[in-house]
């Protein structure tokens, strides 16, 4: 399979989605930066605590960037299977310090809790950014889900979630100052340790599908159920098995074995798998890559002809008991087909002038011969003018 750089459609797309990122990690920094300046003025410990998580969807911003520019490039030597494990690597990374940082939020909240004369006392200002922290982000979201459809971008559209995640703590936010100025000394503080569960269920939701693909982890019933289904709809499959999938960054590899009628030309057959690869392809924008196997029958269970010796072995003992027949023009071919354990043989002579009745008796002494050789099953004699 060869491998070529991005065409240029390829090129505007990556192009596409850094723009949008772009626009997204400014909005992200100058939050973060807000929400956690006028936190620590105003006394709102959750203000800070959804400024930490501005930050968090920045880092994730800075990962889309580094995987639309990397994870995208051509499979080298090195990378026979591409990049798309960059992505995931860096996802994991991320996954993991988001988590951390939770915890670190949600120990200070407690510890506040415990402590009543560390609580904090937010003011009016704190709640002016949040509110404008919700406004801002869920316009982000807007923005950036309607390029991921446009673009057919699984990153950008999880991307888009994770900013609609940060317009939600921020209203949580809302209802701790509010509650807080209305006298609920503990709800700033409360709202902290929910937005900090926030900040950890996406942490754990993006190092637990991370690692899901890792160790490849096939892909779900319904996608693997369709996968199978534009298969079979390929003209010349009579059925399929040991199909396997996997993810690699946002590509899905895949690979399979496919049923063929047992008496067809190596060429067709290998016809029907490159149908059946453009198929799979052309239907599933995420399919970039597919391995298809040509079986003449079911091994999915056992390989009844693993024992069978090869050409050369089998032409030897066939030449051996056809030792003293008279082939007239001599054999122009010999097709073997390796069959339920056994080997069966189509013989093909040329006419000529060889009258009917001789090429009767001769198919006859051929095929008899042939039978007695070892691991030989089934013999057809063919004669052509």
């Amino acid at each position: 399979m060869s491998h070529t750089h991005l065409p240029d459609p390829q090129d505007a797309r990556y192009q596409d989605i850094r723009k949008v990122t772009v626009v997204g990690a400014v909005v992200d920094l100058l939050l973060g930066i807000a929400k956690v300046v006028v936190g620590l003025a105003a006394g709102s410990q959750a203000l800070v605590a959804d400024g930490v998580h501005s930050f968090s969807d920045l880092a994730t911003d800075f990962l889309v960037l580094f995987a639309a520019k990397h994870a995208h490039r051509a499979a080298d030597e090195e990378h026979p299977y591409g990049h798309g494990r960059i992505e995931t690597v860096a996802t994991v990374a991320l996954g993991v310090a988001l988590v951390g940082v939770a915890v670190g939020i949600s120990y200070d909240a407690i510890r506040r809790l415990l402590d009543p004369e560390l609580l904090l006392h937010p003011g009016a200002m704190a709640l002016v950014v949040a509110l404008v922290s919700v406004a801002a982000k869920e316009i982000i979201y807007q923005y950036t889900a309607r390029a991921g459809r446009r673009l057919r971008s699984k990153m950008l559209l999880a991307n888009a979630w994770h900013s609609r995640s940060d317009a939600i703590s921020s209203i949580v936010v809302v209802i701790g100052v509010i509650g807080t100025m209305a006298g609920f000394q503990y709800l700033d503080a409360v709202a902290a340790i929910a937005v900090a569960l926030m900040i950890a269920k996406i942490g754990w939701d993006l190092l637990w599908q991370s690692l899901q693909e890792l160790i490849d982890t096939a892909l779900g019933p319904e996608e693997v159920a369709a996968i199978r289904e534009t298969i079979m709809s390929v003209n010349g499959v009579r059925a399929c098995h040991m199909l396997r999938t996997r993810h690699s960054g946002s590509d899905v590899l895949a690979d399979v074995h496919i049923l063929v009628d047992p008496v067809l030309s190596v060429s067709e057959g290998h016809q029907i798998g490159e149908a059946v690869r453009h198929r799979l392809i052309e239907t599933n924008e995420d399919v970039t890559d597919v391995t298809v196997h040509i079986d003449p029958e079911d091994d999915e269970l056992a390989s009844p002809c693993d024992h069978l010796p090869l050409r050369n072995e089998i032409l030897k003992r066939l030449g051996q008991q056809w030792q003293g027949i008279e082939f007239g023009a001599g054999i122009e071919k010999v097709v073997l087909h390796y069959l339920n354990g056994r080997v069966s043989v189509d013989v093909f002579l040329p006419l000529g002038e060889m009258q009917r009745d001789k090429t009767a008796e001769l198919s006859t002494r051929i095929r008899e011969a042939a039978l007695k050789a070892e691991d030989v099953g089934d013999v057809r004699v063919y004669f052509q003018s």
